[in-house]
């Protein structure tokens, strides 16, 4: 079966510029994804005629389908339709269909129709027009040579209810398509080089209508198996036969698949266990509590936390024992033990963590340069206390503490149901 493809084509200075966001080519390709259409390219294209010519000659090259958005307002910077028409070599001239429904929707909205406005209505004569029911800019469905040209509106909303009723639906009569079904694997506590190597063998297995992306991101890395073919269900089996050969490699830096978040697994874990926590953050200044509190739920298993920024407050609030803060600073592995305890005895809860570090970009020294943060674990049995070297920018090491914090909890709840069985 031929494998469909894609390009999409967003078009306006403004993104190129970064005043707005181009949300609208990964809505598209998620899409298309869902019908089994691969998109290619994604390009952005400014307000200008010879520009676009060559984008649309260069996107038909590569692509089956070409889809457009934005540059189809009323004003003469907007060069979308009358680009497609010279591409096409087809006038513009006004379409009745189109000019009724804008004329409705002025109406329905108490404004007149001005001149501007109805102009909108006009439509290169080959196209076929697509309803906008929600706009004034039309969409424009073109066809030539087995390729398919869609132009539809830039603004979000208009452009989603577009594709759905009525772009969706044409692309699936015109294009015969696979099935394009993924499985995102994610791992936490290890990076992407180690990863790899551990599962280069059992990646060599994989067959060739199955891949695999390693995507990483802070603290974190998924991986992403993507299965291509005819029947669903047997795509869906193949995936998870690989996926139960590939725990035994790595199952201990699983912690879910698709959609899951490492805050929400741990609060499902500490629900499970019926485990209660508490949390004092330092250099994190209340990130961990916000994303334990993030969880709907999470009243059930989250017992509060306190931010003893100031080390007097962490001898005030918590009872750090002042000689511990002398002796060995308030980043310390001594300290965030004594803060994870303290805190966990504070508020009655089982489990208690702490972070303290340099969060930066100033306040490093020689022996404890920036990026440097303790975290510790303490549950009245064990506790466990870990360095963390990270980065020179604070947001980062905030953000990859609190992740390390919370895979610390993962971890150690993990040991006590190894422990139980």
């Amino acid at each position: 079966m031929h494998k469909t493809k894609a390009e999409i084509l967003t078009i306006g200075d403004e993104i190129l510029y970064g005043h707005i966001l181009d949300t609208n080519s990964q809505w598209i390709s998620t899409e298309l994804d869902n019908i089994g259409i691969k998109v290619v390219r994604k390009t952005t294209i400014g307000d200008k005629r010879e520009e676009l010519l060559s984008a649309f000659h260069d996107a038909e090259q590569r692509a089956d389908v070409v889809l457009i958005t934005g540059g189809l307002g009323p004003t003469n910077d907007d060069l979308t339709k009358p680009c497609l028409a010279e591409y096409f070599n087809c006038e513009i001239k006004m379409h009745e269909q189109a000019l009724l429904e804008v004329s409705e929707f002025f109406k329905s909205k108490g404004r007149e129709l001005t001149e501007v406005n109805r102009l909108q209505a006009a439509l290169p004569e080959c196209c076929t027009m697509l309803s906008n029911k929600i706009g004034t800019a039309p969409g424009m469905w073109f066809e030539r040579n087995g390729k398919v040209f869609v132009s539809m509106p830039g603004i979000p909303r208009e452009m989603q209810l577009m594709m759905t009723k009525e772009v969706i639906p044409r692309i699936k009569n015109v294009f015969s398509t696979d099935i394009i079904y993924h499985k995102i694997i994610k791992t936490i506590g290890i990076g992407e080089s180690w990863l790899a190597d551990m599962i280069k063998g059992w990646e060599a297995t994989l067959p060739p209508h199955i891949g695999l992306a390693y995507l990483p991101s802070l603290g974190q890395v998924k991986l992403r198996l993507t299965a291509v073919g005819e029947d669903q269900e047997q795509l869906v089996d193949e995936v998870e036969e690989k996926i139960t050969s590939l725990k035994p490699l790595i199952g201990k830096y699983i912690y879910g698949y698709n959609r899951d978040q490492i805050e929400a697994v741990v609060g499902k874990m500490l629900a499970g266990q019926e485990k209660t926590l508490a949390i004092a953050e330092s250099c994190t200044g209340g990130y961990l509590s916000h994303m334990i509190t993030s969880v709907a739920g999470s009243s059930a298993y989250y017992r509060g936390s306190v931010i003893p920024y100031h080390n007097d407050h962490k001898i005030d609030l918590l009872g750090v024992k002042e000689n511990t803060l002398k002796e060995n600073g308030a980043v310390s592995e001594q300290t965030v033990i004594e803060m994870s305890n303290r805190v966990r005895e504070k508020f009655n809860a089982d489990i208690g963590v702490a972070t303290s570090g340099v969060a930066g970009p100033g306040g490093g020294t020689p022996e404890k340069p920036v990026g440097t943060v303790w975290i510790a674990y303490a549950d009245g049995n064990d506790t466990v206390a870990k360095k963390l070297q990270l980065w020179k920018d604070r947001e980062i090491n905030i953000k990859a503490s609190a992740i390390a914090v919370l895979n610390l909890i993962r971890i150690s709840l993990l040991k006590t149901i190894e422990i139980k069985n």
